[in-house]
């Protein structure tokens, strides 16, 4: 948000106020001095006026976690086991799911209470490969990548997906990166085939990989490289 559009929406100063105020530079952001109206504030920003505290600044926290199998990507669930249930940290409940798996789906997940992130990471504009570890029921055609890369009608949302990349890497295992994130996708693209998916697990996102000294159910912070990244 706008500094002068917090400022404005705190009960103590109006608008004339909030002019006069960035006018005499009596407002701080992080320590710093700020007389730009535009300069962005966000919810870990430290907000000080003429040193009264306006906002404190809370950690941002960005955490990779290796999802087991039989665990649900929610915050809250009255049967299952969350990913939350997983997390040790006092404010875990601040948390969100940027990118979520199926219930038997195991893999790369991330967790953040920073939006603005997240949103990078996962809004379709741009087109972050999600890589997967795929098992299947039967042998992998040698047609299936080219008809992944051409991409696959789906009837129920009247879309044809993303072009997509397969790699074979044995008569039913394969390695599939896809730019999208549809119900069930990749189950769907292989159901094409009518060949179902064993196993599916997911190794990347972006520039993210899942970190091998992380056993199903741990989970690490990001490091300051890897939140850059995305």
């Amino acid at each position: 948000m706008r500094l002068d559009r917090f400022l404005s929406n705190l009960p103590c100063f109006n608008r004339k106020q909030v002019r006069l105020l960035l006018a005499e530079r009596r407002v701080q952001v992080d320590g710093h001095t700020v007389s730009d109206p535009h300069h962005d504030v966000r919810e870990f920003s430290r907000v000080e006026c003429d040193g009264q505290l306006l906002q404190a600044a809370r950690p941002a926290r960005y955490l990779m976690l290796h999802k087991p199998k039989g665990c649900v990507s929610a915050t809250r669930d009255p049967e299952h086991k969350t990913v939350l249930d997983l997390i040790a940290a006092p404010d875990k409940h601040q948390l969100h799911i940027a990118g979520r798996l199926d219930f038997n789906t195991t893999g790369l997940m991330l967790l953040t209470n920073d939006g603005t992130w997240s949103r990078r990471l996962t809004q379709p504009q741009t087109k972050l490969a999600k890589v997967y570890y795929v098992e299947t029921e039967q042998d992998i055609g040698p047609h299936y990548a080219q008809i992944f890369a051409a991409g696959l009608y789906f009837a129920f949302e009247n879309l044809t997906t993303q072009p997509a990349e397969l790699q074979v890497l044995g008569p039913r295992t394969a390695r599939l990166s896809i730019v999208e994130g549809r119900y069930h996708q990749v189950k769907r693209m292989f159901g094409h085939f009518d060949n179902k998916v064993l196993r599916l697990h997911r190794e990347a996102m972006g520039p993210l990989v899942l970190d091998p000294a992380l056993a199903p159910g741990q989970y690490r912070a990001l490091t300051p490289d890897e939140i850059q990244q995305i």
